[in-house]
């Protein structure tokens, strides 16, 4: 991985100014990682290409860490994108209030690109809502975990010094 003054310095992300300087794309703390946990669950349902670079984006606008939100998108990788598409599409359609369309399913580009207005609404749909979910959820999740560490830590601390 490139250091932090490679990329801070790099000619071809001088664009990005100052976002690319704050700090917590780079450190670990309790905001940082639950963005980035947002950023990377909602940009790994995304059902197009572009999903890290679409993180990547989302954690400088949302001052997530960057790394985290980035890495967070291979939820979704060769071999899960099937089933999570394939219920993402399948929610979409309950929530559109459609049936599953009939006739035999054949994976072929061919019929994939023939049926992609019959696909494309449902899986869109559904691909967001699960995504909002999920970001939601990884979001709430990260600062309770967080939470319950530093609690967990601060007693323990706390019980030390009483018996000392």
């Amino acid at each position: 991985m490139p250091s932090t003054e490679a990329i801070k310095n790099h000619k071809h992300l001088q664009f990005l100014g100052k976002r690319l300087h704050n700090p917590n794309l780079w450190h670990l703390t309790r905001h940082s990682v639950a963005n980035a946990f947002a950023v990377g669950l909602l940009a790994a349902w995304i059902p197009f290409p572009g999903q890290m670079v679409m993180a990547a984006f989302g954690a400088l606008y949302f001052r997530a860490n960057l790394p985290i939100s980035v890495a967070l998108v291979w939820i979704t990788n060769p071999i899960t994108i099937p089933p999570f598409f394939y219920a993402a599409y399948m929610f979409g359609l309950f929530l559109m209030g459609r049936d599953l369309p009939e006739g035999n399913m054949e994976f072929s580009v061919t019929k994939i690109l023939e049926g992609i207005g019959d696909i494309g609404g449902p899986l869109i749909l559904g691909s967001l809502v699960i995504g909002a979910f999920c970001s939601a959820g990884g979001y709430f999740g990260i600062q309770a975990f967080w939470r319950y560490i530093v609690l967990k830590r601060w007693n323990n601390r706390k019980q030390k010094s009483q018996t000392t």
